[in-house]
């Protein structure tokens, strides 16, 4: 019985090719059949349909852009979602609500079918290099069978628990991130308006404790201004969105996320939502410089109001 794998973006594609380097009997399918073509020269099998893929395979791995992507290519809400499901293992590694992937399990289980929530973290360069670390939830058994499986993509995994505790726990994980990469860019900027060697500042963070692998992965672009995409800041906005909608759901306060999602949103507004995170470095500087629709610098809250 093959894998199954849909879903071949930035991220899917590299996990994807680890898995058929691995020799994993892989099936793949994707909306651009261009990205296909590396994985056909792994070895993989490429469908036709996304029916073919689950027609042939015992466990599906979805690795797509949103709901609607995943309700589509599962069929759901049409009389072909109860076949997709029925006797296969679901693997959501994708980012969506917890909602969501809560009501996607119910419907799959009344299926027949076996569910798995399984978001990773990491951007490009880990997923090309199958260093991700994986957070998965689900009944015990379902968990289990997908585990090997995730052992070329992923150099860690972890349990979490019942669904959607793996994707809470992501969100958790991505809101350090976000903010921790935000904080890296106005540092940068903060530097440079005061006409510091922004090289010197990078050597400096390198030696002192607040030195990550992140920093040193974000900080090299932010010096030489390249935004070519690791992670897109069009999808840290979604899941900054996500992540506001989990917190005003359990009347969490998260004001560093919230100033964080003002300064995508205005990243992405810019045109820069397909270039990578640090881009957000292009809305401090719009903030500073008074662009249109910005505050002054230096005027605080820059008239945003947040609340549940």
């Amino acid at each position: 019985m093959y894998v199954g794998f849909v879903g071949l973006g930035v991220m899917g594609q590299p996990m994807a090719l680890n898995l058929a380097r691995a020799g994993t009997p892989l099936i793949v399918w994707n909306r651009t059949p261009a990205r296909c073509a590396p994985l056909r020269a792994a070895g993989a099998e490429v469908a036709a349909t996304t029916a073919e893929v689950f027609q042939r395979a015992g466990t599906v791995f979805l690795m797509l852009a949103d709901e609607a992507a995943v309700d589509a290519v599962l069929g759901r809400g049409t009389a072909g979602f109860a076949a997709r499901a029925a006797g296969r293992t679901v693997v959501h590694m994708g980012t969506t609500s917890a909602e969501y992937s809560q009501g996607l399990r119910a419907d799959i289980l009344a299926a027949g079918g076996r569910y798995v929530e399984a978001p990773v973290s990491g951007s490009r360069v880990p997923a090309e290099q199958g260093l991700l670390v994986g957070m998965l939830a689900g009944d015990e058994d379902a968990v289990a069978a997908v585990r090997p499986l995730l052992a070329p993509v992923c150099h860690e995994l972890f349990d979490c628990g019942r669904v959607p505790g793996a994707l809470l726990m992501k969100f958790s994980v991505n809101l350090f991130l976000i903010t921790l990469v935000t904080g890296l860019a106005e540092a940068f900027h903060f530097a440079g308006r005061h006409g510091l060697d922004q090289r010197l500042l990078r050597d400096v963070l390198d030696a002192g404790p607040m030195a990550s692998v992140v920093s040193r992965m974000k900080a090299p672009k932010l010096l030489e201004r390249d935004f070519a995409v690791q992670a897109a800041a069009a999808d840290v906005l979604k899941n900054n969105r996500l992540i506001a909608e989990a917190a005003r759901g359990a009347e969490v306060a998260s004001p560093l996320l919230d100033v964080c999602h003002a300064l995508y949103a205005e990243t992405v507004a810019q045109g820069h939502g397909g270039e990578d995170m640090v881009a957000v470095l292009r809305a401090l500087e719009s903030r500073t410089s008074g662009g249109p629709g910005t505050s002054p610098a230096g005027s605080g809250a820059h008239g945003l109001v947040y609340g549940p």
